[in-house]
């Protein structure tokens, strides 16, 4: 079974709440599409017929993918006022599982949630895990103004490991985007550096030390972070810094997170292959905004046993996600 563990939608009924988000980011129509902008540091044009779930099946029909694990595009409802936070949240979660329930054979779900406000999300978790039987939860590498570590949230990562779901790390515009907005530098890498300090702060902060039976996936072959491992070793095992959250290597907490393939570069999943092994990588596309096909050669054409190959394309996301 081919498993896409990274695919995205966004359903013109959250675009519409988007639009009504007081401040930033928000969605601007423009006829059929939307701009999301991000004030005047980043904006994105995008057309609901991209993300429409029948040209999902088309291209997963195309490229041999049998189940697609998918989720709705940055922003997160974490990152939009109070106000509408709950009701994006709510709007995103019933629309993923009525294509879900169209297509139970083919898609599963991942779940998005108004962090910034715990009972809120709280619920928002147990209704959408317990009622809509969607098989995970997104975090979108902020929450709000607050870092993911921030221990306000706790109760969300406790519950999280209580009902078994995995939260799986995405992007969004770093609150420092401005410095690199010239020449596309943030989607070209500021996403990916964001990404990875959500990441390195959920160990560091001590989010997977307290709570140790709690699921990670971290996007894009881990961002940076693989390639600057001996650094931040250097710097928590010889230097001692940064440290002071947790009591095992920095290593320990990271061997626990998943990895998934989006990026272009067979030396890429390569690294990443050699870094986290063959049990900790589970196939994505970032349809539709790339071609899956792409990164499907990409892992056949790694020169590594035929096993390995099967848990990446698809082994280790059937368990991870419960899938049948």
């Amino acid at each position: 079974m081919r498993i896409d563990c990274q695919t995205h939608v966004f359903p013109r009924e959250y675009a519409e709440v988007l639009a009504r988000n007081p401040g930033q980011p928000r969605a601007v129509r423009q006829g059929d599409r939307y701009l999301v902008t991000y004030g005047d540091v980043q904006s994105f044009s995008l057309d609901p017929e991209v993300y429409s779930i029948e040209r999902k099946l088309r291209d997963m029909d195309a490229s041999g993918i049998d189940v697609s694990v998918i989720s709705v595009n940055m922003p997160g409802p974490e990152a939009l006022h109070p106000s509408v936070a709950l009701e994006a949240a709510r709007v995103a979660n019933d629309y993923l599982a009525a294509v879900v329930g169209d297509h139970p054979d083919r898609l599963a779900g991942l779940a998005c949630l108004p962090w910034q406000d715990v009972p809120a999300a709280l619920a928002e978790m147990d209704r959408a895990v317990r009622e809509l039987d969607l098989r995970g939860l997104m975090l979108y590498s902020r929450i709000g103004n607050d870092p993911v570590d921030a221990r306000t949230y706790d109760a969300l990562y406790a519950r999280a490991a209580e009902l078994d779901v995995p939260v799986v790390i995405h992007p969004i515009v770093p609150s420092w985007g401005a410095a690199i907005k010239d020449y596309s530098m943030i989607p070209m890498v500021g996403l990916m550096v964001e990404q990875s300090f959500a990441t390195l702060r959920l160990i560091l902060g001590g989010v997977l030390e307290r709570h140790r039976r709690l699921k990670v996936v971290q996007p894009h072959c881990g961002g940076i972070l693989p390639y600057l491992w001996g650094r931040i070793e250097n710097q928590t095992e010889v230097m001692g810094r940064g440290r002071e959250n947790i009591t095992q290597p920095a290593r320990h907490y990271y061997r626990r997170v998943y990895l998934d393939t989006v990026s272009p570069a067979p030396e890429a999943i390569r690294f990443a292959y050699d870094f986290a092994g063959a049990d900790r990588l589970v196939f994505g596309s970032d349809h539709p905004w790339v071609d899956i096909g792409l990164f499907l050669r990409l892992i056949e054409g790694m020169d590594v046993p035929a096993a390995d190959k099967e848990r990446i394309l698809g082994g280790n996301a059937r368990q991870l996600f419960r899938i049948r």
